[in-house]
C-alpha cells in the first residue's frame, strides 16, 4: 500500500508525445478511456505527423495526444500541458515550447543518446539545464520495460513495443487510474508472451510509480458534476458516422455511402462500415469522382446517397455535386477540412474549404452548408444535413476538419425517443403525381423513385423546362431555373432555429465563429466574463444559407471578431452579406486556435478607438 502524499486538484492536461513507432496515439486514448470512466470532462487533441514514414527520431516523425480532463466543464485540450511524458529526445524538442512553466516532464532516459540527440538537432544534453526550469522525471523506460518481460523470451524489438505500457502505468498510478478497462481491452487485443508482456508493463510502471523516490505525489481529479444519463467518449469522425446511421433509421431509408479514403476522413467510412447490421451500404470506390457517382445513383434511387472526403477529394467532386445540384436530388457531403493547398499538411486541422464549398462549381449553383461546433456536434449536424436535403431536395455540404475528426469529448448518448423522426414522401399514386410540380413552401420537386409505373420523368444534367422536364435552352427558362434553385436554398433559413447569443445582447464587441473554433471561443468569452469585458458570442451552425435573425444580431455590436482557421473566409462573407466592419482573427497554422490567443485579442479589439 502507498504512503505517498495524495492531492487533490481541479484539472490537468498531460501530452504523450514520442516517434510514430512509439504507440502515443494508443496509449493517449488509453488513458482517455479511463478517464472518462472515472467521470471526469475531457478534451482530447491527438496530433499526427504530416508524413507516413518519417525517419525514426527526428522532429518530422513526432506524434503526440494531448487529453485534458478536469471535474468542472471544460471546452479545449487547454492551450499549455502540465504534464509532459517524452519517449525520446525529438519529442521532448518539438513539445517543450507548450509545456507551462514549472510544469513536469517525464524521459525515457534511455533514449538520450548521442545519436539520438543529434537527430533531434541537440548540441549537447539537454536535462540538466531543463531541471532549473521544470520538474523532471528521468526513467529508464526502455530498460525497465526490458527487464520486466526478459523471460518471456521476447526479441529486444518486441520488448521495446511494450514501453509505452509502462509509460502508461506510470500515468495511471500518478492521477490515481484503475488498471481493469485497459487491462480488458489487452484481453481482447492480444495473446500469449505478446499479451503478458504488455500486462506485465503496464503493471510494473503502476508499482514503479508507488515506489520510486522520483515521484512524491500523486493526484486526484473529482468527477464532474454532469447531467444523468449515458455517457461514453465521441470522437468527431465517429459522431458523424453515427450521425449518418441514425439518419437512415429516423427515415426509414436506407442508407449508401460511397467514399474513397482520405486523410482525415477515412474514419468514417471504416466506422460506418462496422454496422452493416442496418442495412446501411458502404462502397469504397476506385476514385472521389466515383465515390460521389455512387451517392449521386443511390439519392436518384430513393436512397439516402452519402459521400465522404477532405479538401483535394471535395475538389474533384465538385463536378459531381453541380449534377446534383441541377437534378435537385438530396445528397450530403461531408468535407473533413485539412491543411493545404494541395496535399499541405493531410493530418493538420483547417477551416480552408468555406469558400470552395460555397462557390466552387461552374455557374451559380448554391448548396446548403452546415458545419459542426464540437466532436458530438457532429453527430446532429448530420441529422440535420439529412433533413434539409430531402425536404428541399438539394445537396448539402458539410464542413467538419482534422480537429474535430480526431478529438473527442463525453457526449450524452440520446433516447431514440429523443430524436426527431424525418418525414421522407415518395410519390406513389401516378394520378396525381406531377414530376416537376413543387411543394409550395420549400420549393422542392417530389422524390420519385425511378421504376415505379406511372412515375415516368425526365433528369440530366442539362437544363430543362421546369413543368415538363424537357431539355430547353430557351433563355427565360434558363433565368427562371438558375434564380428558382437559388430560392429554394435561400429559403432553408426559414427553418434555421433562432440562433444563440453567449453575452450582453447589445454592446461593444461580439465574437462570431464556425465550425471547431466554438471550444477556444467559448472558454475565452467566459474567462473574458469573469474580468467584467463587455462582449458576446454567436456561433454558426448554417453557413448558406445564414439564420434569419443574424443580421439583425450584428447591428447590436459596435465592432465584429470573426476568429477563424483560414485567411478571413465567414468574414469576407459577413462583410459582402450584412455591410458590417467584421475584422478576421485569421490562424493558418495548421493547429487550432488557444484559448490565450482569443483572449489577447478581444482585449486588444476592446482596447481600440472606435
Amino acid at each position: 500500500m502507498s504512503t505517498k502524499k495524495v492531492e487533490e486538484i481541479d484539472h490537468v492536461a498531460i501530452r504523450f508525445a514520442g516517434d510514430s513507432g512509439d504507440g502515443m496515439q494508443l496509449t493517449g486514448s488509453k488513458f482517455t478511456e479511463t478517464t472518462a470512466l472515472a467521470g471526469n470532462d475531457l478534451s482530447t487533441f491527438p496530433d499526427y505527423p504530416a508524413e507516413i514514414r518519417a525517419p525514426a527520431g527526428t522532429l518530422a516523425g513526432v506524434s503526440g495526444f494531448q487529453v485534458h480532463f478536469s471535474s468542472s466543464e471544460i471546452f479545449t485540450p487547454a492551450d499549455n500541458p502540465d504534464v509532459l511524458v517524452a519517449m525520446n529526445p525529438a519529442s521532448l524538442k518539438a513539445n517543450l515550447k507548450d509545456l507551462r512553466p514549472n510544469g513536469t516532464i517525464i524521459l525515457n532516459g534511455d533514449a538520450f543518446s548521442q545519436k539520438n540527440l543529434e537527430k533531434a538537432g541537440y548540441t549537447e544534453d539537454p536535462r540538466g539545464p531543463l531541471a532549473t526550469q521544470y520538474k523532471v522525471v528521468d526513467i529508464p523506460l526502455t530498460t525497465l520495460t526490458r527487464e520486466a518481460v526478459a523471460d518471456l523470451g521476447l526479441s529486444k524489438p518486441d520488448a521495446d513495443r511494450c514501453k509505452n505500457f509502462f509509460a502508461l502505468g506510470v500515468m495511471y498510478w500518478m492521477y490515481n487510474r484503475s488498471l481493469d478497462v485497459t487491462e480488458q481491452w489487452m484481453n481482447a487485443k492480444f495473446k500469449g508472451e505478446i499479451l503478458e508482456a504488455n500486462r506485465r508493463a503496464l503493471r510494473n510502471g503502476y508499482h514503479f510509480g508507488e515506489i520510486t523516490e522520483l515521484l512524491p505525489v500523486s493526484f486526484v481529479v473529482p468527477p464532474a458534476k454532469i447531467a444523468a444519463g449515458t455517457y461514453r467518449n465521441i470522437s468527431g469522425n465517429q459522431a458523424t458516422a453515427w450521425g449518418i446511421i441514425a439518419a437512415g433509421e429516423l427515415m426509414n431509408t436506407p442508407v449508401v455511402l460511397g467514399a474513397y479514403p482520405i486523410t482525415p476522413a477515412s474514419d468514417i467510412l471504416h466506422e460506418i462500415a462496422r454496422y452493416r447490421n442496418f442495412g446501411i451500404k458502404t462502397v469504397q470506390a476506385e476514385d472521389e469522382i466515383a465515390a460521389v457517382g455512387v451517392a449521386i445513383g443511390a439519392s436518384y434511387a430513393g436512397m439516402l446517397g452519402v459521400t465522404t472526403t477532405s479538401g483535394p477529394g471535395y475538389i474533384l467532386k465538385q463536378e459531381a455535386l453541380g449534377l446534383a445540384v441541377m437534378t435537385e436530388l438530396p445528397l450530403v457531403v461531408v468535407d473533413v477540412q485539412r491543411a493545404g493547398p494541395s496535399t499541405g499538411l493531410p493530418t493538420k486541422t483547417e477551416q480552408g474549404d468555406l469558400l470552395a464549398a460555397l462557390y466552387g462549381r461552374n455557374s451559380d449553383s448554391p448548396m446548403p452548408i452546415l458545419a459542426p461546433a464540437t466532436p458530438g456536434d457532429c453527430f446532429y449536424v448530420m441529422l440535420e444535413a439529412f433533413r434539409i436535403a430531402v425536404q428541399y431536395m438539394t445537396p448539402v455540404a458539410v464542413l467538419s476538419d482534422g480537429y474535430l475528426a480526431n478529438s473527442s469529448e463525453p457526449w450524452k448518448v440520446p433516447s431514440v425517443e429523443d430524436l426527431k423522426k424525418i418525414e421522407v414522401q415518395h410519390p406513389t399514386d401516378p394520378a396525381t403525381f406531377r414530376p416537376y410540380s413543387r411543394n409550395e413552401e420549400t420549393l422542392a420537386r417530389p422524390w420519385a423513385v425511378p421504376g415505379t409505373p406511372g412515375l415516368e420523368h425526365r433528369l440530366g444534367g442539362i437544363e430543362k423546362e421546369n413543368i415538363s422536364g424537357t431539355v430547353s435552352y430557351v433563355p427565360e427558362n434558363h433565368d427562371f431555373m438558375v434564380r428558382l434553385r437559388a430560392e429554394k436554398v435561400a429559403r432553408v433559413a426559414k427553418s434555421i432555429p433562432p440562433l444563440k447569443v453567449e453575452g450582453p445582447s447589445r454592446g461593444k464587441l461580439l465574437v462570431v465563429g464556425w465550425g471547431s473554433t466554438h471550444g477556444a471561443i467559448t472558454a475565452a468569452i467566459r474567462q473574458l466574463h469573469g474580468e467584467g469585458c463587455d462582449v458576446a458570442h454567436v456561433h454558426l451552425r448554417h453557413l448558406n444559407p445564414f439564420p434569419s435573425d443574424l443580421g439583425e444580431i450584428l447591428k447590436n455590436y459596435e465592432k465584429i471578431l470573426v476568429p477563424e482557421l483560414n485567411t478571413g473566409h465567414l468574414t469576407l462573407l459577413l462583410r459582402a452579406e450584412y455591410l458590417v466592419p467584421a475584422q478576421c482573427f485569421s490562424k493558418v497554422a495548421g493547429q487550432p486556435f488557444r484559448i490565450g490567443e482569443i483572449v489577447n485579442k478581444i482585449r486588444a479589439v476592446l482596447a481600440e478607438e472606435k
